[in-house]
């Protein structure tokens, strides 16, 4: 198998070698900036979900108060 071309070329010229890199490094970091925005993207998502479980779970707490509230009511009306 042969070696591609810009090898055989950095094996042999060291400003190559450095340019290649530089090109190379800058794509990494590139990729990495869209790595780390989505990251944050994702943590957005995750703190807004969490917070509309929040409202889901004390809206839930409360209805279940007012029943139990409710029945109670009812109860002592009854036995009154």
């Amino acid at each position: 198998m042969s070696k591609p071309m810009s090898a055989e070329i950095e094996k042999e010229n060291l400003e190559a070698h450095v340019e290649l890199c530089s090109i190379r490094y800058q794509h990494l970091a590139d990729r990495l900036d869209v790595i780390e925005q989505k990251v944050a993207d994702l943590a957005e998502v995750v703190e807004k979900g969490q917070m509309s479980m929040i409202k889901v779970l004390i809206g839930t707490a409360g209805t279940v108060v007012a029943g139990v509230l409710s029945t109670l009511v009812v109860i002592l009306t009854k036995f009154s």
